[in-house]
Formats: C-alpha cells, structure tokens, sequence
C-alpha cells in the first residue's frame, strides 16, 4: 500500500491532484520493484464519484483502511496526514513492513 496525505493540508482540488499524483509515482516504482501497489484514495474516490461526491467523508477512510488490512506492506511518503498514519497503524499492528523510502523495498 501507498500511504500519503490527500486532503491533509490541500486547501484546493489542485494540490489534492498533486498529492495523488505523488502516490501514483511512489506506486509506478513500487510496481516496478515487482510488487502490485494499492493506494486508497484510488479505490475510493471512483465510488465516492459514483455517490454524487456528497459520500468523501462516507466512504473515503473506511474504503482505504479496509484496504490497509489486506495489504503485505505500506510505504509511507509525504507530509502529515492522519489517514495515512491510520492506514499504517494497521500494517504495524499485523506486524508486517512498513517503508519509507522507496529504495528499501526488497525486489519482488
């Protein structure tokens, strides 16, 4: 999993973009390491569209931690954001890896 700040700290759609944008490049390299990366965000927003985008609060975090609980490892990247250090709880809780620089994840 690809955990990182979305909405924490963007006060517009832009840097909302930006963010995302971050983790789907984290994730093109996680991928390229051999493994199939997941970001939340991705699962979620997609539905969250399909609700009229009136369900963000709804859906987003229950999408993402739901994910978090099937996924083998989590590299954290970016600035502060309460979900993402949510979702990594998770992984830590199971014991499993948690990366922060993407050049420690063993290639698959």
């Amino acid at each position: 999993m690809i955990a990182g700040p979305y909405s924490s700290g963007a006060g517009t759609e832009a840097e909302r973009a930006a963010n995302l944008t971050a983790m789907n490049l984290a994730a093109v390299q996680v991928f390229r390491r051999g493994h199939i990366p997941i970001i939340g965000v991705n699962l979620a927003l997609p539905v969250i569209e399909a609700a009229g985008g009136l369900a963000f609060d709804e859906m987003m975090m229950p999408m993402s931690l739901a994910a978090a609980e099937r996924c083998d490892a989590v590299l954290r990247i970016g600035g502060p954001s309460a979900g993402a250090d949510q979702e990594v709880a998770i992984i830590q809780a199971r014991e499993l890896p948690v990366y922060l620089r993407i050049d420690d994840i063993p290639l698959a």
